[in-house]
């Protein structure tokens, strides 16, 4: 009686569970997260309970087989769901159709061949091995996919670990000891319900927490990009030097500031939206150019920011060579006129600075070197001189004192 009570409360948490996530899923946009899949994973087991609980006992028939065919099916909806949370294109009711012909079939011949018994053992066996999937697919994204998430994964490896350990033990239960060991009120089996029941209370809104995670990480994102180019805006710049600096024996950075040429005329010449796609090129060749690890943002109009990081002055200025003459030799297409367009740009190199707190003298300094080439002809790199850096150093020195 007890069990049978577990069993109606873990499908009526299953059930509830799986209607939240689908109203969860129509909100959300693109894939939806997995929602939709999490929330068929949910139906899905679900009814293999209710299944259970109808049938009454291990015996061969129709019922048994479904039953059987929607307690595997529900963990690999589970697996796809969390796939296309990662940004995965999966389908879903392929994927499941053929699963459930293809263990429909293996169960027909297991019956057929070896009995009840081996059926049963070979359903515990197959969970066993698709919850050991799991917990490697959650090891393989804590390094790489899911770095940002590594202690709810860590979690969720713990939690799946748990019932693909009973999973084991009931093969071996029944392999040992027959059908007796799946009798409902036994004590095996009531550990096992209880640990289900436990699963679809903390499951479901750890799945729930995952979503608000993504989606405050994606609002943080936009708001620390600029929406035309996606490269830092200067909350971004800031954020990622403050992440930098923290570490330990970070290395100053160097700041190139760069402004594209007569701008404003490839505007009143070809249209905004030719000045929108040279914008959008010129992006695209900063990110190309610079090395990995540096940070690429857009300040302004025309104006883009490198901050070089573990890299010396020569590097910093071989590197700003590197970019202005890609400007320079790359072609933009118009879009909209089909006209060929050549742009140049002028770059200013910052002195080094050593923390997050240094990034506004930086841009006042880079800034002060680009219009000192802007006034020597354009098209060209100038280095801020040390003698203004260490005339602004005194001057912050004097105002603190």
């Amino acid at each position: 009686m007890v069990a049978t009570t577990l069993v109606a409360m873990l499908c009526a948490h299953l059930l509830c569970f799986s209607g939240m996530f689908l109203l969860i899923s129509r909100r959300l946009p693109g894939n939806r997260m997995g929602m939709d899949y999490f929330a068929v994973g949910n139906l899905l087991l679900a009814s293999a309970y209710i299944l259970q609980l109808v049938e009454g006992g291990q015996t061969w028939s129709t019922m048994s087989v479904v039953n059987h065919t929607l307690t595997l099916a529900a963990p690999i909806a589970y697996w796809l769901g969390a796939m296309r949370f990662f940004g995965r294109q999966v389908r879903l009711w392929r994927s499941l159709i053929v699963f459930s012909a293809i263990y429909v079939t293996a169960q027909l011949l297991v019956q057929w061949n070896a009995g009840s018994t081996a059926r049963y053992a070979m359903l515990a066996a197959v969970a066993t091995m698709l919850f050991f999937a799991m917990i490697v697919t959650v090891i393989y994204g804590v390094r790489t996919f899911a770095k940002d998430l590594h202690g709810e994964m860590i979690f969720f490896a713990l939690l799946i670990a748990g019932i693909c350990v009973l999973n084991a033990l009931k093969f071996l239960k029944i392999v040992d000891g027959g059908l007796d060991a799946l009798h409902m009120d036994s004590r095996f089996q009531m550990i096992f319900y209880i640990y289900m029941s436990s699963l679809a209370t903390i499951l479901p809104p750890s799945i729930v927490w995952l979503v608000l995670r993504r989606l405050t990480d994606n609002l943080r994102n936009m708001a620390a990009r600029d929406p035309m180019t996606d490269l830092l805006n200067r909350r971004g710049l800031m954020e990622a030097l403050q992440l930098y600096f923290n570490a330990r024996n970070a290395a100053p950075a160097y700041l190139l500031l760069m402004d594209v040429d007569h701008f404003k005329r490839i505007n009143d010449t070809y249209g905004h939206q030719a000045g929108d796609e040279v914008i959008r090129q010129i992006a695209d060749l900063l990110r190309a150019t610079v090395r990995r690890g540096d940070l690429t943002g857009r300040i302004g109009g025309e104006e883009f920011v490198a901050i070089c990081l573990e890299t010396d002055r020569e590097g910093v200025m071989l590197l700003a060579e590197r970019l202005r003459a890609s400007v320079e030799s790359h072609a933009i297409r118009d879009s909209g006129s089909g006209h060929l367009l050549r742009c140049t740009v002028t770059i200013g190199v910052s002195p080094h600075f050593c923390g997050a707190h240094g990034l506004e003298d930086a841009l006042r300094h880079a800034d002060s070197a680009l219009y000192r080439g802007k006034a020597a002809g354009r098209n060209r790199i100038e280095l801020a001189s040390v003698s203004n850096r260490i005339a602004a150093e005194n001057t912050e020195s004097a105002l603190v004192n």
